[in-house]
């Protein structure tokens, strides 16, 4: 008899709080854990934006700084990723630096140099860091009347230019610690699920036995 209202009052302990109850906790924890993680996202978006902003501005102090920022930001935030993005500008500046250095020319504001990065840069888009880059500038110095022997050229490596930051799978955040909850309250209802029916289970084969 003992064991039997042993059961029942921890089984009553158990059900004071109820799966329903635990469940619109965790739905709001998820709604607020996505809120942070998409702002977190955001975040870094805003960042590597201003890295590209730099980088068309071409002052390499400012763009040493923003990439600076934002490989501290996707370091401390979770789902911040920077994902694999070029310094597609300087590159292309560097470029055309050794094409004028090799074809002896100032890279003046009408040099075949600048007509020709005015034709290459636009109509290569995104892809400006490539090979296709130099091809375009020694293909239109060529047609100028430019001679350069591209077997001489020693151009930059695309490599050079390249950055990826990956964020942490857990950080001490807003996102971080609303995550840990939602977890937390998914394992309570599970946890709880489990009880009952092992509570439930005992008093069965309780009265089975009576």
């Amino acid at each position: 008899m003992s064991d039997k209202r042993t059961i029942r009052r921890s089984l009553k302990h158990v059900q004071a709080i109820k799966t329903w109850q635990l469940l619109i906790l965790l739905i709001l924890s998820l709604f607020i854990s996505a809120t942070f993680l998409r702002l977190n996202n955001t975040g870094m978006i805003a960042r590597r934006d201003a890295v590209a902003s730099a980088d068309k501005a071409g002052d390499a102090q400012e763009i040493a700084s923003r990439i600076y920022d934002l490989q501290r930001y996707s370091a401390a935030h979770m789902n911040a990723d920077s994902g694999v993005f070029y310094l597609n500008e300087q590159y292309n500046r560097d470029v055309k630096a050794v094409v004028a250095a090799a074809s002896g020319n100032t890279d003046g504001y009408d040099s075949p140099q600048a007509r020709a990065d005015a034709i290459c840069n636009p109509n290569l888009g995104t892809h400006g860091y490539s090979k296709a880059y130099q091809d375009c500038m020694l293909s239109e110095l060529s047609k100028a009347g430019q001679v350069i022997d591209p077997g001489k050229l020693v151009m930059p490596s695309p490599t050079v230019y390249r950055y990826s930051f990956v964020s942490p799978l857990w950080s001490a955040d807003f996102a971080g610690w609303s995550v840990l909850v939602s977890l937390l309250l998914a394992l309570a209802i599970i946890v709880r699920l489990v009880i009952v029916g092992v509570l439930y289970a005992l008093l069965k084969r309780h009265y089975r036995h009576v």
